[in-house]
């Protein structure tokens, strides 16, 4: 008789457990990537009052069963929904981040700064030293950092991500090495006749990021020769301008005396201008006018820093120490055919470019040139055509985006790739690869244990963590941005559960009265 009433108090015990749990799952209906628990009956033991018997084929008598009587229930097992993903939440935020699970089930890595813990959550902020932290806990969200040989991603064990640092906060500058001339040159322009020639400016910058701007000035090649000057012109540097608006070459380029009087200034050699294999600085002879006459000068500065020309007639070695590269009979002159005004070459030799050899040109005017880089000017897209009289010639840095040199960049905004791959914007046009967010996965999820605050440690049944993790994107699972995990609790059946529990608990309580009436009829069997 008293069995009834330990086994019903077991039922009691267990349903209550399994009430526990159910109002644990609806109270956390809203929680940021909670995952369901469920509750597992199981069997207490047996009290076997006959034990079992075989068969005698020989008496024929039969087997018989054991006699045994149920002592009750207990809980069998607490079990995690882990692997079942909530519902995507959009947020807008960029640091909101959800884990989409292909073939595993993945866990953001963060730590408290002396152990590691595994989470779901996504909800991330940056805190005041520049961390990515958890927006419940403020502890931080780990991963691997660039390898500042390479720039890449260096797969090691996982560290906190500090995606402000100092060193994140601007980005180097570059030094333009490209530039594209396009647009229309009409002959009819009044500045293509003009003494300063047409001219178009090239904006730039070297490699500590300073802004210049190069002036070209285009002008009717004039050699005398009528038929081979047509729909040809010279290209020369005029100016190189810094942001303070002082001419590199006005300060530093003296006058040349030639031919015993005659003047003619050193950019005006700058297409024919080189260094011969001794040293000697080499030019082409020019004219009043600056075109060249077909011979070479060789140059010489005096000690009181004057440009004489020290012969004429001198052998010039070619392409070397070019301001522009190119045969050096053609250095500069721009063709177009006279048929059509489509672009031919400029340097001759079907060249589509000419380089801007800044570097060693000032650094041999006086002029420092170390923080330049060559500069290739491409001409393929120019015409030479009737514009009613107007010239819309320019040339702009870079080639398809690349080679336009760069300002050095403050950091604007950070993103993050469905890879995990943190980037980080800069006002100069940069994009830069920051740190990658690592995550953790294991070979029996489920048997991660909960230490609140949406966040679980490893036991000895779910499997250790290396210290590294895996990048999210090797199985096909990726992080989305703007987006958090919901909760997966399901109401209707939690609710549904919450009836039988009810059911369960109310049927255990009826057999404690039951029992209870018996007892008192036995004790009744006195009076």
């Amino acid at each position: 008789m008293m069995r009834s009433l330990y086994s019903a108090v077991s039922g009691l015990k267990t349903h209550q457990t399994r009430m526990d749990v159910i109002g644990n799952n609806i109270a956390n209906v809203n929680t940021e990537a909670f995952k369901s628990s469920r509750v597992t009956f199981t069997e207490i033991m047996y009290q076997t009052t006959s034990s079992a018997s075989g068969g005698n084929a020989a008496t024929g008598i039969g087997g018989v069963n054991a006699k045994q009587i149920g002592l009750g229930v207990s809980t069998g097992a607490t079990s995690i929904a882990i692997t079942t993903a909530g519902a995507a939440e959009t947020t807008g935020n960029p640091f909101d981040l959800k884990l989409t699970d292909s073939q595993s089930t993945n866990f953001f890595i963060v730590s408290d700064g002396t152990s590691n813990f595994f989470t779901r959550s996504g909800s991330y902020y940056v805190d005041g030293n520049g961390f990515l932290c958890m927006t419940s806990t403020g502890y931080t969200l780990m991963g691997w950092q660039i390898d500042p040989t390479t720039g890449e991603i260096k797969k090691d064990t996982v560290s906190a991500l500090q995606v402000m640092s100092a060193d994140n906060q601007t980005s180097a500058p570059e030094a333009t090495t490209l530039a594209k001339a396009s647009g229309v040159l009409d002959k009819n322009d009044p500045n293509v006749s003009s003494e300063d020639g047409y001219v178009m400016t090239l904006g730039f910058y070297d490699d500590l990021g300073y802004a210049y701007t190069a002036k070209f000035s285009i002008r009717p090649l004039n050699t005398g020769d009528a038929a081979y000057d047509k729909a040809k012109y010279t290209v020369a540097l005029a100016s190189i301008l810094d942001s303070n608006g002082v001419d590199y070459l006005e300060t530093y380029n003296d006058m040349a005396t030639q031919n015993g009087g005659t003047t003619v200034s050193l950019n005006q050699l700058i297409c024919q201008y080189q260094k011969n294999e001794n040293g000697d600085v080499i030019g082409r002879a020019l004219d009043a006018d600056g075109n060249p006459t077909g011979g070479n000068v060789v140059l010489e500065k005096t000690a009181a820093g004057d440009w004489v020309v020290r012969e004429t007639g001198a052998a010039a070695e070619p392409n070397l120490y070019d301001l522009i590269n190119g045969p050096q009979s053609d250095n500069c002159v721009l063709e177009f055919d006279p048929d059509d005004g489509k672009f031919v070459s400029i340097g001759g030799a079907e060249n589509d470019s000419i380089v801007l050899n800044l570097r060693d040109f000032l650094s041999t005017i006086g002029a420092d040139g170390s923080n330049f880089k060559d500069i290739e000017v491409d001409f393929s897209s120019c015409k030479n055509l009737n514009n009613s009289g107007t010239s819309t010639m320019n040339v702009l840095k870079g080639i398809n985006g690349d080679g336009v040199g760069k300002k050095l960049g403050a950091l604007t905004g950070l993103s993050v790739d469905s890879s995990g791959k943190i980037f980080g914007t800069y006002d100069n046009g940069n994009t830069v690869l920051l740190s990658q967010i690592a995550v953790a996965q294991f070979s029996n999820a489920s048997g991660l244990e909960k230490v609140g605050s949406n966040c679980y440690q490893t036991t000895l049944n779910s499997g250790d963590f290396d210290g590294i993790g895996v990048e999210v994107s090797a199985d096909g699972s990726a992080i989305s941005t703007g987006e958090l995990e919901m909760s997966n609790v399901d109401l209707s059946a939690q609710f549904t559960d919450m009836i039988i529990t009810q059911r369960g608990f109310q049927a255990n309580s009826r057999v404690i009265t039951t029992s209870d009436t018996l007892l008192e009829e036995l004790i009744n069997l006195k009076r």
